[in-house]
């Protein structure tokens, strides 16, 4: 199905219809919304982060550089992994691939760009990379609860033809019929925004770097696992669903060293927060 071919928006257990604009123009320059939500949701991840920073023993001015870093990766991973896992539609017309104000970006493409941009970084700052992934992942699901709105804009990420309560209605402009599908879209952007406020409190009582991190793969994997069976837009690899398979597997590895980690004790002292607090108390000493 050809998103395209969509205009009118319908949930009916909200009473809404709307005809969202999928571009807006500002005299010669034309703004998709796709990439101005995405945009968006990257501005309230690095507020949040910056706000926090101090939390995690992390100066602000390294985490602004750490964007500068980070960014291009999660974009450019984000990009390959989807093209990758679609490339019937590009085959044709590679240059195409560059086109991502159109769609066609995989979030898990993205966090693993985003892992390696981070690792990248620490290895240069001498930061250590599970606390930084503690923090960046919080903000991360800011950014991918907010972004998933850019695909409510371009019509995509829908899920399988439904008559739940929450079903969502497409107009098809060809054939002037209003069909109506599982809005993924929205299940995963709250799924993604509970998930946030989860790790933000769990944060605060972390008991070792790299706590939040795993819960973030917890949380995510398992939400995605779920969600992703009911699309009819997912990235295949054989029988499977790519980003399911994906999802599962960090899922369950997640809660696996969840688990171990709780029977082990944990010294707050080894937190890298502290040792920066000891270290600085000690310089002034």
């Amino acid at each position: 199905m050809n998103p395209k071919n969509f205009s009118i928006i319908s949930f009916p257990f909200l009473g809404l219809e709307v005809n969202p604009p999928r571009t807006i123009t500002l005299g010669p320059l034309t703004i998709h919304f796709y990439g101005l939500i995405i945009a968006l949701g990257l501005v309230l991840a690095v507020m949040y982060c910056c706000r926090r920073s101090k939390e995690f023993g992390i100066k602000e001015d390294d985490l602004l550089d750490g964007v500068l870093w980070v960014t291009p990766f999660a974009i450019v991973c984000a990009r390959a992994y989807y093209c990758v896992f679609s490339w019937d539609q590009y085959a044709h017309d590679p240059i195409s691939v560059l086109y991502i104000w159109n769609g066609g970006l995989a979030i898990y493409g993205g966090v693993l760009g985003a892992v390696l941009g981070v690792a990248v970084f620490c290895k240069i700052k001498k930061l250590k990379i599970s606390t930084v992934l503690d923090m960046v992942l919080i903000g991360f699901l800011i950014g991918q609860s907010l972004g998933r709105w850019g695909n409510f804009f371009n019509r995509e990420a829908f899920g399988a033809e439904t008559a739940s309560f929450f079903r969502m209605g497409l107009l098809n402009d060809k054939t002037g019929v209003t069909t109506y599908f599982h809005p993924t879209f929205l299940y995963e952007s709250v799924w993604n925004a509970v998930g946030f406020l989860l790790l933000h409190f769990i944060s605060k009582k972390r008991k070792y770097d790299g706590q939040v991190a795993l819960c973030y793969a917890a949380w995510y994997g398992l939400g995605r696992c779920i969600i992703e069976g009911l699309r009819v837009d997912s990235l295949w690899w054989g029988p499977f669903r790519v980003s399911q398979l994906l999802a599962g597997i960090s899922c369950v590895a997640a809660v696996a060293v969840l688990l171990w980690q709780s029977f082990k004790p944990h010294d707050p002292k080894n937190l890298f927060v502290n040792q920066v607090a000891a270290k600085e108390e000690k310089e002034e000493e």
